[in-house]
């Protein structure tokens, strides 16, 4: 089957399922991948569409076992046609739970057809240099193998002259799914007097929950607690406070200190 576009779709607050992506996107090539950053929220305002003789990898961090709810309407949104995709998931070294199949279910609604579904591991968000979980992940390890899923994902597309030869790809999960998608509402966030306003975590920020007026302001309605303006701040200005975010940080470095290694099925 000859693929005409490969479109990467990513969410990544902290930057390591963008790092995901771009292995299993190594692994693919040839050519020029499209990529979508759907972090932020102007990112998400125009829907996708993929058409038949496209290939489309979608990736998104696990959040307590899922899906994240921020991101259900964009994905629910997209408008695929038998559309060939790659559904993946990355998790700080815990559990993905029904991510993966949660994630495949919502591609198949939109019209996609998933050939391949993997989980990696990044970066707990919640990990810090004092409580670290999963730390430095992906690492090149990792990253060797996203680049190996792609290769095989291309070799599956070229063994067959449509998607529609293709079986769809079995993936770890229950239904319904496990888990509470519903996240802490909670002020966490500490911001010493090393802020400079520079606005780093402003921009990065995927829900605009950070007060453009002045950046120890955050909307905690909004806040998702991805922590990726804490561990983005060139100053080091930002940091945890003592509470539900810390203790879990805590009980993440005790309990998940064994290194898990991706999973890939096809």
């Amino acid at each position: 089957m000859d693929t005409r576009t490969v479109k990467l779709v990513y969410f990544s607050p902290t930057g390591t399922t963008k790092a995901v992506v771009e292995g299993i996107a190594r692994g693919i090539g040839p050519g020029t991948p499209e990529y979508l950053d759907i972090t932020t929220p102007e990112a998400r305002k125009e829907p996708l569409v993929a058409r038949e003789n496209e290939l489309l990898v979608i990736a998104v961090p696990v959040y307590m076992g899922r899906v994240p709810a921020l991101v259900h309407g964009w994905l629910n949104a997209i408008q695929a046609q038998n559309t060939p995709a790659v559904c993946v998931v990355v998790y700080g070294n815990r559990t993905y739970e029904d991510a993966l199949l949660e994630l495949q279910d919502i591609i198949v609604r939109c019209g996609g057809v998933p050939i391949a579904g993997g989980a990696w591991i990044g970066e707990h968000s919640f990990s810090c240099p004092e409580t670290p979980t999963a730390a430095g992940r992906p690492d090149t390890d990792d990253l060797r193998h996203a680049e190996e899923f792609g290769r095989k994902i291309r070799e599956k597309l070229q063994s067959v002259p449509s998607v529609r030869e293709l079986p769809e790809v079995q993936v770890p999960g229950e239904r319904p799914y496990r888990g509470d998608p519903t996240l802490w509402t909670i002020d966490f966030i500490s911001v010493d007097d090393r802020c400079t306003q520079c606005g780093v975590c402003r921009e990065g920020c995927p829900t605009g929950a950070i007060s453009p007026d002045d950046s120890s302001v955050i909307d905690q309605e909004k806040c998702i607690t991805c922590c990726a303006c804490i561990k983005k701040c060139p100053e080091h200005a930002r940091t945890m406070k003592p509470g539900l975010v810390m203790e879990a940080s805590k009980r993440l470095n005790t309990l998940y200190r064994e290194p898990k290694v991706p999973e890939y099925y096809l």
